[in-house]
Formats: structure tokens, C-alpha cells, sequence
């Protein structure tokens, strides 16, 4: 019986949104520019990402050791940070709320293979985090997954369906394991 054929698998025309030439070029620019860039210089690195197209909004800071795959698939809210080593393999879309924080090491993963098919055909599912989570260290976030207003994903977690409004997972897969209460001052 044969379960994948990797010479019969064909990259969709259109998948990546660009052509290999920007596609290459940015991957250039996000190893050197980017990755070599001090770190107080979140201005340098919104302005790289937005030139090739990424929604950035105000004030965002995004570490310098970031790998984002496709810019153009990325859009982050105002006032929200992406921690050092974080991964956005975002085949898909990424859409990162306002007053978001997401730690070291966070790993969003929008993209996959339909391993039912010999053709191993490649998918993307977007993933939608919405404003003011804080998604901890190590988090590992499946695609086509939601993640509601206000929730916590605890440290090394993996998220692999949609998180409720307001609550707090944990484990892996990641399960609520309470409500976020916010402290009124």
C-alpha cells in the first residue's frame, strides 16, 4: 500500500501569494535585516514588514528573532507584542488582535499536508487570535484555530481547537482550566 508519493505533489500556483522571487527576497530580508536589527528597533522592523505587505498596527513590537514566513498573510492589532523566537508560519493568514502578548517561543502554524491523499497535497486554515490574549511561553497553536478575547494559553500548551472568551488553558492538548477574572483597580 503506498501512503504518500512525494514526486506526485504539486505546489498550488497561487499558495504562497507571491512570486518565488518576493518570496525568496523577504526570507533574505527576515535573516538579515530583520534578524540582525538591534532589538530596540521595533520601527525598522514594522516598516520591513509592511513594505511587504503586513497590517501592522501602532506601537507593535516584534522582536527581531521572529520568523514570519509570509508578511503578507500577517495582521497584528495595536499595542501588541510577539516575543523573541516566536514563529508565524503563517501559509495562511495570521490575524493577531490589539494588546496581544505572545511570549518567547510561541510557534502559530496555519499550514499542513492531507496525509489521506497520496499527492500529500499541501492545506492552509487561518488562525485568529483576538484582542488582549496572552499566549505564554512555548505554545504551540494548530490551524484553523480561534483563540477568544481575553484568553491565557499557559506555558507550553498545544492548542488544537478553538479557546471560549475570557478563559484560561492549559496542557496538551490545551483544555480551560478556569475563567480570567480581571482585578478591577
Amino acid at each position: 500500500m503506498e501512503y504518500q508519493n512525494l514526486q506526485s505533489f504539486k505546489m498550488p500556483s497561487t499558495f504562497r501569494g507571491r512570486s518565488k522571487y518576493i518570496v525568496q527576497l523577504w526570507w533574505i530580508v527576515n535573516a538579515t535585516l530583520f534578524n540582525w536589527s538591534p532589538q530596540f528597533l521595533f520601527s525598522w522592523r514594522r516598516l520591513l514588514l509592511r513594505f511587504f505587505g503586513a497590517q501592522i498596527g501602532e506601537n507593535v513590537l516584534i522582536r527581531s528573532s521572529v520568523r514570519i514566513t509570509y508578511p503578507w498573510k500577517l495582521k497584528v492589532g495595536d499595542y501588541s507584542w510577539i516575543g523573541d523566537d516566536c514563529v508565524l508560519y503563517n501559509l495562511g493568514e495570521i490575524t493577531i488582535g490589539k494588546n496581544v502578548a505572545l511570549a518567547h517561543k510561541v510557534y502559530i502554524n496555519t499550514g499542513g499536508h492531507e496525509y489521506d491523499k497520496t499527492t500529500f497535497d499541501i492545506f492552509s486554515k487561518p488562525v485568529v487570535i483576538e484582542d488582549e490574549c496572552w499566549i505564554t511561553n512555548d505554545v504551540y497553536i494548530a490551524p484553523g484555530v480561534s483563540i477568544g478575547k481575553g484568553a491565557i494559553i499557559a506555558a507550553r500548551s498545544t492548542v488544537l481547537k478553538d479557546v471560549p472568551e475570557g478563559c484560561i488553558c492549559a496542557g496538551t492538548p490545551a483544555k480551560p482550566i478556569k475563567n480570567r477574572i480581571p482585578k478591577l483597580e
